[in-house]
């Protein structure tokens, strides 16, 4: 349940009103209190275009962040409330039809009215309510994380030109003269044929070259993959917190009891 002091937050007109996704729906308008009880009801919204229209919208499970508030509800729920003056007071009718709209409990609402407009009486009066204790309330900071890219990283594949060099043995034929004296073994040979005569003999010579054959063979797969690595980030943030000063007037004593 909202308290006094930001019931008075609420009303100073500089905050705004966000979904359950953290969407700003609109302007903060009034706040309907309950006449009854004095508690918080209804809060409009100002919405449309440069905000000329007001949606109802009801604080029950509302939280409150500085100037702000947070309603569990989507944005277009909000938006697509039934419409009602907000320059009066919340009839029966219109409330059991706001109610039903947000399916919430409307219960036994036979004697009720809700004002709008809330005034320093109003609140004087919800603060005549409460108990002679002070409730003292200061900001926690929760710091989480959201993930969100940082940049793209792609495989390309291209072709280079390189020169690859390699030792290959390569043989070649040379004529060499042998010369063998004339033996019994080889007179016969020798003598053959005329006696004197001119002759001739060929012999071919055979060398070997390098050959060069080239051949496209896959040696590796390449592939993207990625790996969390986590770093420590440290985070700042100004958080405001109330403090409680006692006025001593007289000879009235203090004594201080801590938490």
């Amino acid at each position: 349940m909202l308290d006094t002091n930001q019931i008075q937050t609420l009303t100073q007109g500089h905050g705004a009103v966000y979904d359950t996704n953290g969407n700003k729906i609109g302007k903060i308008g009034q706040v309907y209190l309950d006449d009854q009880t004095g508690r918080p009801e209804w809060l409009t919204v100002s919405t449309g275009l440069f905000g000329t229209s007001e949606s109802f919208v009801p604080l029950r499970d509302a939280r409150i962040n500085g100037d702000d508030v947070t309603v569990p509800f989507d944005k277009d729920m909000v938006k697509d409330a039934p419409r009602v003056d907000a320059d009066r007071h919340l009839d029966e009718a219109e409330e059991a039809k706001l109610y039903s709209y947000y399916s919430l409990d409307y219960g036994d609402r036979s004697d009720r009215d809700l004002r709008g407009d809330v005034t320093d009486r109003d609140l004087d009066r919800d603060r005549a309510r409460t108990d002679d204790a002070m409730t003292r309330s200061e900001e926690r900071v929760n710091v989480g994380t959201e993930r969100h890219a940082t940049g793209k990283v792609r495989l390309r594949k291209y072709v280079v030109t390189e020169n690859v060099t390699q030792t290959v043995p390569v043989s070649h034929e040379e004529v060499r003269i042998e010369r063998e004296p004339i033996t019994d073994a080889n007179a016969n040979e020798a003598l053959r044929g005329a006696d004197i005569s001119e002759a001739e003999h060929e012999v071919t010579l055979h060398a070997e070259e390098p050959v060069v054959e080239k051949k496209t063979v896959p040696v590796e797969r390449v592939r993207l993959d990625t790996e969390t690595v986590t770093d420590e980030a440290r985070v700042t943030e100004e958080v405001r917190k109330e403090k409680i000063d006692t006025d001593v007037e007289g000879d009235a004593r203090r004594r201080d009891k801590g938490i």
